[in-house]
């Protein structure tokens, strides 16, 4: 019997604080820096310009799909149709309440430049996430961002990200008792929940030797405490913490990179599949509504009209 259903799947991939950089500068910006802000706790995604689907339609989509949003709009990149002054101004507006909206901009030379962005941004539209000024040294970056999303609590209420997992993940271990099979629900850098074959004879807070985990297809040993148990829609599920040789939560350093990168690529398939497909959605409604010119107009031309 299924414990966690499409509709849960779907529900899980939305739930959560997430974060967005519209259209930033990957040399300012690189893709890789999401990987390690999941390490930090933050779920973020980069949502760039193209021909398919027009940048507005993307970000009212986002909105009305993840209600728990950051969106960082990096305004120094152009998009045809959009003026990010007055883009940005009519968000906050709309959505007040709803979202919190941030701008990125490259390192201005004139500091009375930035304090004109500043004060437009931050005191006459009233954006909550700051503005940060991006320096050409990329290393930088990482850290002004991470400080300004920290101060903004990106994370949501989970110190760790959570991947729900195919059903190919497994788990195993030997008791007194005999060996114990079982499926993997989903898992953390720190947890991960399962159901088993057979009754679980394993005290609640027991600490549990050489757990053999295979997380689609990632296979590694760990020591796990069973912390919680509860039924769900009929079966019985166990909530496990990871244990490491130090005796603190967790897996051992040397899984935790490769482990990281296994739930990045599961948690941000699965929500980019989501976005795809609403995407899609969004821009049949469009054409089916509004010609090229009309698209134009309203901001939300960057097709040719293929």
């Amino acid at each position: 019997m299924a414990v966690i259903d499409k509709d849960e799947q779907q529900e899980h991939i939305i739930e959560g604080r997430k974060t967005f950089f519209i259209c930033p500068d990957a040399t300012l910006l690189p893709e890789n820096y999401l990987e390690e802000y999941m390490a930090r706790g933050y779920e973020t995604y980069i949502i760039g310009d193209d021909r398919y689907c027009p940048l507005k339609a993307k970000v009212e989509v986002i909105i009305e799909t993840f209600t728990d949003s950051i969106l960082f709009f990096y305004i120094d990149m152009p998009v045809p149709g959009i003026s990010w002054e007055k883009y940005i101004k009519e968000l906050q507006e709309k959505y007040t309440g709803r979202i919190l909206i941030g701008v990125l901009y490259a390192k201005r030379q004139s500091e009375e430049d930035k304090k004109k962005l500043e004060k437009y941004y931050l005191f006459d539209v009233g954006i909550q996430c700051g503005c940060i000024s991006l320096e050409y040294q990329k290393a930088k970056n990482f850290a002004l961002i991470d400080k300004v999303m920290y101060a903004n609590q990106a994370c949501g209420r989970r110190k760790n990200i959570r991947a729900i997992c195919d059903t190919k993940s497994r788990v195993s271990f030997v008791t007194k008792h005999g060996q114990i099979k079982g499926s993997i629900l989903d898992i953390s850098l720190s947890h991960f929940s399962a159901i088993f074959d057979k009754t679980l004879d394993v005290q609640l807070y027991e600490k549990i030797p050489k757990v053999l985990i295979n997380v689609n297809g990632l296979h590694f040993i760990s020591d796990a405490i069973l912390v919680m148990q509860r039924m769900k829609n009929g079966v019985m599920l166990n909530v496990f913490v990871f244990s490491n040789s130090m005796g603190q939560q967790g897996v051992e350093s040397d899984i935790q990179p490769r482990l990281l990168e296994r739930i990045y690529q599961m948690t941000s398939d699965k929500a980019k599949s989501l976005m795809r497909f609403k995407f899609d959605e969004a821009r049949k409604n469009l054409r089916q509504y509004m010609n090229d010119d009309d698209l134009y107009d309203a901001g939300y031309y960057n097709f040719d009209g293929d």
